[in-house]
């Protein structure tokens, strides 16, 4: 009967884990919607840094900026955005394998005559981090900056790494998320934050030249207060994206675990009523061989 007790005490067990991550589904499916429209207020922010962007070009005005300055790329510094909790499958982990291949690809096409700054966002990142200094790698934490940080702070850090930039203590900026596509889907993504290519101001799209637009006031002062917006709008998007992915890697992440869970309940509970039934049938045999007697 001690076997019996035992499974009756794992299938409680189990069945408080089924509604436990129960819950914890619908509490990250509830965050990830909200991550979501987060992530859809940002992006008429974007569409309209992008509409103006298409008019400088399209009127086909020369400028200079110190942010589209390309050079020899000595100093390359990787964000890699991840998460502050677990609970969210392999979410970090393929981020991190995606990052190791970039630093190692990168090593081998360079000649390891590149030193990269990796710049952790999140405390699995930091984590993460940690076990790659060295070997031509450098850690910078900027301690304000978390997977939850506010935009304030993300303004605050994308300012830095810009500055960065133009000072030449960094030659080029790479960003490494998780793009969300929907819920259901979630890909990899890596984005140049810096410097800013000519292929990255139209987006892959053909503009049209020689529109007789008038600029007020003139065209490279619209271009210098433009392009640093267009950099943050490309580091906020990148980071809500990464958001929503982690809210929807947990949702799947619970519902596996709900669904073992449940395949577990199914198989403990079949498990013990074919011990109770030995049980009931052992007992009817004592009595009619009690009675026999």
């Amino acid at each position: 009967m001690a076997s019996m007790r035992d499974l009756k005490g794992r299938i409680g067990s189990v069945a408080s884990s089924e509604k436990i991550t129960g819950a914890m589904k619908m509490i990250s499916s509830a965050k990830m919607h909200k991550a979501e429209l987060a992530l859809r207020r940002i992006r008429p922010f974007r569409d309209q840094i992008q509409n103006t962007i298409n008019h400088l070009v399209s009127a086909d005005a020369e400028f200079s900026s110190p942010l589209m300055a390309a050079r020899p790329v000595k100093r390359k510094a990787i964000v890699v955005l991840s998460s502050d909790e677990g609970l969210c499958g392999a979410f970090n982990m393929n981020l991190f394998k995606h990052t190791l291949e970039i630093i190692n690809r990168a090593k081998a096409e360079a000649d390891n005559s590149v030193m990269f700054v990796v710049y952790p966002i999140g405390k699995k990142a930091s984590n993460f981090a940690q076990k790659l200094v060295g070997d031509h790698v450098e850690l910078v934490v900027a301690d304000y900056m978390t997977a939850k940080s506010p935009g304030e702070d993300i303004a605050r850090f994308t300012g830095d790494l810009t500055r960065e930039f133009i000072a030449g203590n960094l030659d080029e900026i790479e960003v490494v998320y998780t793009h969300y596509k929907s819920a259901s889907k979630q890909t990899l993504s890596t984005r140049r934050l810096l410097p800013i290519g000519a292929d990255d101001l139209l987006a892959g799209k053909k503009v049209e030249r020689n529109r007789p637009y008038l600029f007020e006031p003139d065209v490279k002062t619209i271009y210098d207060e433009i392009l640093p917006l267009f950099v943050l709008s490309g580091m906020q998007e990148a980071i809500s994206s990464n958001r929503v992915s982690e809210q929807a890697a947990r949702v799947m992440a619970m519902q596996s675990a709900n669904d073992n869970a449940k395949e577990l309940l199914e198989e403990l509970q079949l498990e013990y009523n074919k011990l109770r039934q030995q049980s009931i049938t052992s007992e009817l045999l004592d009595i009619l061989g009690g009675k026999v007697d």
